[in-house]
């Protein structure tokens, strides 16, 4: 079991994240692909998952595409973007991922563009 699989408290299968979105499973690939979604293989079948955290009721948290970005420009893969999301900063205080579905994606994106540095 890697590191990213235990910090993330739910994972959500592709085909639940195309349910989830009411979009085709090949379209949760692409946004995968795109760098809208983030990713990791999960589990004992090993399968591609998301972190549940990353969907609002029906759709993608609205701050993430651009925090993903960031976090590719200052060099990360996609299992290192999810780690840096999910684990706690006690200057935040919390997880990033809990400060951006709170709705403060500035700071998180500067903290996130200061780590390229």
């Amino acid at each position: 079991m890697s590191k990213v699989e235990n910090i993330v408290n739910e994972w959500l299968p592709l085909p639940d994240v195309a349910e989830k979105l009411d979009v085709s499973v090949t379209k949760v690939h692409a946004l995968v692909k795109d760098g809208s979604l983030l990713a990791a293989r999960v589990g004992e079948r090993n399968i591609k998952a998301v972190p549940a955290d990353f969907i609002v009721e029906d759709h993608i948290l609205e701050s993430l595409r651009g925090t993903i970005s960031v976090l590719q420009d200052a060099g990360f893969e996609d299992e290192e973007a999810i780690e840096w999301l999910f684990t706690a900063d006690e200057s935040l205080p919390g997880r990033p991922i809990d400060a951006l579905r709170e709705g403060r994606k500035t700071e998180i994106r500067r903290r996130a563009s200061a780590l390229g540095w």
